[in-house]
């Protein structure tokens, strides 16, 4: 049986374009299957209670010259900001979520990120997605109007709500039986528990997740 792993990731996000790109690599080393998964970001924040980077205006500028640096080191090509940051993702990310063929939804998210975060015009309009799926030969009149569905916004809602429940706070998240890794950086380790090396002793873990809290900081309550 293959391996398989979970990818939540949201097009707002310079990291989980890199880490787009660097999981598929991953489940080609590894022969894991990879379940792409839309999710709305600002959901899952408002779910736990936290703000983006782009929200907190000493993480903006630094965020996306790490962000760049990453896409650099992956081979990507030169990380080109969006139109505008935050945008409204909503509708490519309901035309992946009705994407059914996984060669078909592989090849949308990636023309997608291409147009965000490759110097593509963005992804903020449906009419965008439209025509960055028709120049990607997916047929950009039929995407787009399954991404103007009822179907579509409900496949996205449940998609976030799930993601939730399995306690993913962030983009990109990889999960691998139920293991969570946070970031382009987690890819690494995502590695070594697929290779039997992760180094995390279970005892240690357990002492982590029940130690007590001698401090709180004011207005975290």
């Amino acid at each position: 049986m293959k391996k398989e792993i979970d990818f939540y990731f949201d097009f707002i996000s310079p990291y989980a374009y890199v880490a787009w790109s660097e999981v598929s690599r991953l489940g080609a080393a590894h022969d894991c299957i990879i379940h792409a998964h839309p999710v709305l970001f600002a959901a899952l924040l408002d779910a736990h209670g936290t703000k983006g980077p782009a929200e907190v205006p000493a993480k903006r500028v630094y965020v996306f010259k790490d962000a760049f640096r990453k896409a650099h080191r992956a081979g990507l090509p030169p990380l080109t900001p969006p139109p505008s940051h935050p945008f409204n993702p909503l509708h490519a990310l309901r035309a992946v979520a009705m994407a059914k063929a996984p060669e078909e939804r592989a090849r949308l998210i990636t023309a997608l990120y291409a147009a965000t975060w490759a110097g593509g015009g963005g992804v903020d309009s449906l009419d965008r997605v439209r025509t960055v799926a028709a120049a990607a030969g997916l047929g950009g009149d039929a995407i787009a109007a399954q991404a103007a569905s009822q179907e579509a916004k409900d496949a996205v809602r449940a998609n976030t709500e799930r993601a939730v429940a399995r306690g993913v706070f962030g983009v990109p998240t990889m999960l691998y039986e139920d293991e969570l890794f946070w970031g382009v950086d987690s890819l690494l380790h995502l590695s070594d528990l697929i290779e039997g090396k992760d180094p995390i002793p279970q005892g240690l873990l357990a002492q982590w997740s029940n130690l007590p809290a001698s401090a709180t900081r004011p207005g975290s309550r």
